[in-house]
């Protein structure tokens, strides 16, 4: 079940994007969630679950994130700060035989190793550190793996992503995001570009652009009011935060 929960992951909801760079050949390449922190945070709620308890282990996939939550939280002789800053080691190990047999079927070491792997998995690809949570009764344990904030969600359904589908930011999208400044109108990011084509500079570099969410419009209800403006997304903000 295990096995066939990631290959449903892989094959409906990871894609790569390609961020294609004006000033070098090679293209940054970049996961939406790695996968194998997607295993080690599934691998670790099936060994660590409690299977006395009904509660399945539930895995929520968003735009944003996908979250790992099973039942109970970890043991009390983990302290939280350990946990985050990835540093904990059970005193107690739950479920040893399921362990085993994990580790036999190379799915996990069984050496504390699965929080500290998470973090450097998700390090590795570039995406924000992944969120350990539990509560005071330590009842519940939650992984969050947020999404990589250069990685492209399909326009068609922002919460969904399938496969085969992968974002590229162009060397244009790049040089348009580096002039926005506050609100700018379509003229005048054109103008901050040098370009004199309007149908070129909307063809291949504006909408892209919103395509990528990485600007978006003042009113997007009327895209071609002449008081349409544009701006930075979040995202927008993140990617130049990221790449200077």
């Amino acid at each position: 079940m295990t096995r066939e929960a990631l290959n449903y992951i892989q094959r409906n909801y990871l894609h790569e994007t390609v961020i294609k760079r004006p000033d070098r050949a090679e293209a940054t390449r970049v996961l939406n969630f790695p996968y194998a922190a997607i295993e080690e945070a599934l691998v670790n709620a099936v060994y660590h679950r409690s299977y006395e308890e009904r509660e399945p282990i539930e895995v929520r996939i968003s735009g944003d994130e996908v979250a790992v939550l099973s039942f109970p939280g970890p043991d009390r002789s983990i302290c939280m700060e350990d946990l985050k800053a990835g540093r904990a080691v059970s005193r107690r190990y739950r479920n040893r035989r399921i362990g085993e047999f994990l580790k036999e079927l190379e799915m996990t070491e069984g050496r504390s190793t699965g929080i500290p792997k998470n973090l450097k998995e998700m390090a590795a690809n570039g995406s924000p550190a992944p969120l350990f949570e539990t509560d005071d009764d330590r009842l519940s344990f939650v992984t969050r793996l947020p999404r990589h904030p250069l990685s492209f969600v399909p326009a068609a359904d922002a919460g969904e992503v399938t496969e085969g589908v992968a974002g590229e930011a162009t060397g244009e999208v790049e040089c348009l995001l580096r002039v926005v400044r506050a609100e700018m109108s379509r003229q005048e990011i054109q103008s901050a570009l040098g370009l004199k084509s309007e149908a070129h500079f909307r063809r291949a570099y504006l909408k892209p652009a919103l395509a990528a969410q990485v600007i978006e419009m003042t009113l997007p209800d009327k895209p071609r009011s002449r008081f349409q403006r544009y701006h930075l997304t979040t995202k927008g903000r993140q990617w130049l935060a990221l790449n200077g």
